[in-house]
């Protein structure tokens, strides 16, 4: 009988162990599947940029060029009028936005979670319920504001119309609303401020969400496009994503390898960055999505 049992069981333990060798396979086969037609577009992007153009131009396209040139950046930069600047400009609107997207998002997150003021739980539902507002509505009433306060084609119209997202709030009062409150008591009775306290205890604690927020409002101020279009298309406040645009339409119409290549330099800065932090995306998103 216990013999019978072993082989049984022996039995079952190697139909389990094939079972999960073959869902494995298949889940990793799939990851490698999916990551395989995302990476096809950047591997394309990246061995064109490099072509010359002639061989860009070829019937029957190379897997890898046959000669890599370098120059194709450099010759974008030196052809494409104000380029540089254009890259400059996002540079500069990006670090500022995302500056004062944390400075707004950490007090008002710091507030909604601790802070014991009237309305606060009405004014914090009634924040949610902006996020519903279709995104086209808030073009036109932030245009016509920009319009009547005198901002198009200056820096103001790209950085401040955009200091504040309810998201982000949201998402980092949650992340400050797991800490214990108790830490925020006993600090009270120790005589810490609110500021004190926030810098010193809730930042610290929350940095993964922090850098998170700090990442995605890097990465929309570098891609925003219909903004930028919108109020500083022409002046020098140009933004790379539109000055992008004049290298497939006018400068370098037929020149994919040029083209390519002016796409390479607008995406590798986000790329990098997105490498360099993924792993605080992670622990921020996971965070967030824990009830304290």
């Amino acid at each position: 009988m216990e013999k019978e049992m072993y082989f049984a069981n022996e039995k079952a333990l190697r139909s389990y162990k094939r079972k999960r060798f073959l869902s494995q396979f298949l889940l990793y086969s799939f990851l490698v599947l999916v990551a395989i037609f995302i990476l096809i577009p950047f591997y394309w992007m990246l061995v064109t940029s490099l072509k010359t153009t002639a061989e860009a131009d070829l019937l029957k396209p190379t897997l890898f060029p046959k000669y890599i040139a370098w120059e194709n950046y450099i010759y974008v930069f030196s052809q494409v009028s104000l380029f540089g600047k254009y890259f400059l400009n996002t540079l500069f609107v990006s670090i500022c936005t995302t500056t004062l997207v944390v400075i707004t998002t950490v007090g008002a997150a710091f507030a909604f979670s601790r802070l014991n003021f009237k309305g606060r739980d009405a004014l914090f539902a009634v924040l949610l319920v902006t996020m519903m507002i279709p995104g086209e509505m808030m073009i036109i009433t932030n245009y016509m504001t920009i319009s009547v306060l005198g901002w198009m084609e200056t820096y103001r119209a790209l950085i401040f119309p955009f200091s504040v997202s309810v998201f982000y709030i949201f998402f980092l009062r949650q992340s400050f609303k797991q800490i214990p409150n108790e830490l925020y008591l006993a600090a009270k009775v120790d005589g810490v401020g609110d500021f004190k306290y926030l810098f010193k205890v809730m930042i610290p604690i929350a940095i993964s969400s922090i850098v998170t927020i700090i990442i995605l409002s890097l990465m929309g101020a570098w891609n925003a496009y219909i903004w930028p279009q919108l109020v500083a298309n022409a002046g020098p406040h140009r933004m790379i994503a539109n000055g992008l645009m004049t290298v497939f339409t006018d400068d370098f119409r037929t020149q994919q390898n040029m083209q390519l290549a002016a796409s390479t330099i607008v995406t590798t800065p986000l790329i990098v960055f997105f490498i360099a932090f993924r792993k605080y995306i992670m622990r921020g998103v996971s965070r967030s999505g824990i009830k304290g």
